[in-house]
């Protein structure tokens, strides 16, 4: 597995990020029985950046605290069974590695959603990266059953990793 993390955002986030990323990660797709290894590129940025990125991917002129960019396209969750028939579009041609997609988590957001509902900051990104995880897993939360089943995934999947509220 390859997961490769940039850190851009100015403010520094004073939590071992990159140990709960390489934990988060992993275990989702542990969880999703995701049957390759693969790469994900996960960015630590700013309100700014995050904000012109919404803007430009979502027409949402507003910072976010997570945006999540799928490289595969499912017609059910952690369906992986039609990847092998886009072996050029799907791999990593040097590593064989799935390309699963990226996460772009604001710092700043995670800091003040850490606060304003009362768990860690370690708690709050990992929470974010689950979330994300799910989306480039093909979750959605667009209707109140995916929403659902989003929440029940991801408090699962903290709970067994130990980042509770």
């Amino acid at each position: 597995m390859t997961i490769n993390i940039e850190y851009e955002a100015k403010e520094s986030l004073d939590i071992p990020y990159e140990e709960i990323i390489r934990d988060v990660v992993p275990a989702v797709l542990d969880y999703e029985q995701c049957p390759y290894e693969v790469e994900v590129n996960v960015l630590l940025t700013d309100n700014p950046s995050i904000q012109e990125m919404n803007r430009e991917y979502r027409q949402l002129d507003m910072p976010t605290d997570v945006l999540s960019f799928p490289m595969l396209d499912f017609e059910r969750e952690s369906d992986f069974s039609h990847v092998e028939e886009q072996v050029e579009d799907c791999f990593n041609p040097e590593t064989g590695e799935l390309l699963l997609g990226d996460i772009v988590v604001s710092v700043e957001k995670v800091k003040e959603q850490a606060e304003k509902y009362g768990h860690s900051q370690q708690r709050e990104l990992a929470f974010l990266l689950a979330h994300s995880m799910l989306h480039l897993c093909g979750y959605d939360h667009e209707d109140g059953h995916g929403r659902m089943v989003m929440e029940e995934r991801q408090r699962n999947i903290l709970g067994e990793r130990g980042y509770n509220r």
